[in-house]
């Protein structure tokens, strides 16, 4: 599984982690659609005159529309790990516990099972689903 941007808890705030950022959200369609002409300015701006943000105020205004743009160019399966994988995860290690099996306390933090778990969540028809 690939590590987001997001997951590492840091908003880059530097000309070429902006550029990439933009790019990538072009390609995938989400800048014009997401974003609001202001905030696309002020990304454009920041990236034309600043090589790395000094300024407080810039940095939390950057860091929200930057937060924004990453989630929205947020996979569904990842997005669905974070409400259904995690819970489905700990209720099965739970019930595993349940039964006896100690091995089973690891299953709730292990990000492999909760995409698993999530990927048959999404794959299952919904006359099945609780």
């Amino acid at each position: 599984m690939t590590k987001t941007i997001l997951d590492q808890n840091r908003i880059p705030l530097t000309r070429v982690e902006l550029t990439k950022i933009k790019v990538r959200a072009m390609r995938r369609g989400f800048w014009f659609r997401v974003l609001s002409r202001i905030e696309r300015a002020s990304i454009d701006l920041t990236i034309k005159l600043v090589e790395r943000v000094r300024s407080l105020l810039l940095a939390k205004m950057l860091t929200s529309v930057v937060k924004k743009l990453l989630e929205a160019m947020e996979s569904r399966v990842a997005s669905m790990m974070k409400t259904v994988g995690r819970s489905l995860a700990q209720k099965m290690s739970r019930t595993a516990q349940g039964w006896g099996n100690t091995s089973a306390a690891h299953w709730a933090a292990d990000l492999g099972y909760a995409q698993y778990l999530t990927v048959m969540y999404i794959n299952t028809p919904a006359m099945f689903k609780l």
